[in-house]
């Protein structure tokens, strides 16, 4: 029988599969940090990230495999197929996340995956040139971080019930 935080991964991305954000948020610790190859956010921040995915992704195919998790931590693989809007191109990501633990909700997430890869996919012959160099890395940050600061201005509900105030705010 999985472990009760196996359920809870499950339940992250099969809500990110029907792109529930709400549904995902649920599963997040009100302090949350999650970091990528782009974002290190925390708190309501990260829920707001993931509710712009879902939003943005009208052709997005979610699907994970290997759930593994016991009482402290636990590890999954995930895949997404979706358009890249900026550029129109086709991308196929393959994620390895890791997750802690707290209260029965998911405290940190760390996705990695190979963003040399994703930056050929969703940027073409820029991605393919520049692979993933300091400058495109720093570009394709402040543009995400951008992008997301410009979601939540205009979608406040995407923090969810606590709104862009309190401790969740911090690192806006």
């Amino acid at each position: 029988m999985p472990h009760a935080n196996a359920d809870l991964v499950d339940r992250f991305y099969a809500a990110f599969a029907q792109r529930d954000a709400a549904a995902m948020r649920a599963c997040y610790h009100p302090e949350v940090r999650f970091r990528d190859e782009v974002f290190d956010l925390h708190g309501a921040r990260a829920g707001a990230m993931w509710t712009m995915l879902c939003d943005a992704g009208a052709d997005l195919v979610v699907t994970h495999r290997d759930v593994r998790a016991d009482a402290a931590s636990g590890s999954a693989r995930w895949e997404a197929r979706y358009t890249f809007s900026a550029t129109g191109r086709a991308v196929h990501n393959i994620i390895e996340a890791a997750f802690t633990f707290e209260d029965g909700l998911i405290r940190t997430h760390t996705d990695r995956f190979d963003a040399w890869r994703w930056s050929r996919q969703a940027l073409g012959a820029p991605g393919l040139l520049l692979g993933w160099t300091p400058w495109l890395q720093s570009k394709v940050r402040s543009e995400a971080a951008r992008r997301l600061d410009r979601y939540i201005d205009t979608h406040p509900e995407a923090l969810g019930e606590t709104g862009a105030s309190g401790p969740e705010a911090v690192g806006r």
